[in-house]
């Protein structure tokens, strides 16, 4: 048996593949409400499994869910409307994934493109990060009506604004 731990711990290791700190580790959003107000929230429980190497992006590779029932406006009444099937519908849809493709170098930092799966769609994108001390740093602009997300509700503004913080432990 310990035999078969070394060997699984070496596997891990020599793949470079490093778990996410869920505890440390959230999704920042905020969106228009009403055209006169902004609402701003939060989604935690990151899991997964990253393998980044600045040197070799080739071989690089994200692999991340969070959990879509963890959304939190600060506001329990509006929550649980969030998660309910006009929105999330998290009863059906409990993860929210990303899958990268491609990382490459830019000028700011980099870029990964790859397959982010909501409510049932799944689209390409691609999110500008920063690294630095086992911490990436992602901002993207999504439409939440790609996703099927809330619907055709007019108080709901479509742009939603996404800060990524996914840290490693």
């Amino acid at each position: 048996m310990k035999r078969l731990l070394l060997i699984l711990f070496l596997l891990v290791s020599i793949s470079g593949f490093t778990q996410i700190d869920t505890e440390k580790s959230v999704i920042k959003f905020q969106i228009s409400n009403t055209a006169f107000n902004t609402v701003e929230g939060t989604f935690t429980g990151m899991t997964g499994t990253v393998s980044f190497d600045p040197k070799n992006l080739t071989n690089s590779k994200f692999d991340v869910c969070v959990d879509a029932s963890s959304v939190n406006t600060e506001n329990e009444k509006r929550d649980n409307h969030l998660r309910k099937e006009d929105f999330f519908f998290v009863e059906k849809y409990p993860k929210i994934c990303f899958s990268s493709a491609q990382i490459v170098k830019t000028t700011k930092g980099y870029k990964v493109t790859g397959d982010l799966t909501m409510h049932g769609t799944t689209k390409v994108v691609e999110v500008p990060f920063t690294y630095s001390d086992k911490i990436f740093i992602g901002e993207l602009t999504l439409d939440r009506q790609d996703y099927g997300v809330g619907g055709n509700s007019v108080l709901v503004g479509d742009e939603v604004e996404l800060e990524i913080v996914c840290t490693l432990k």
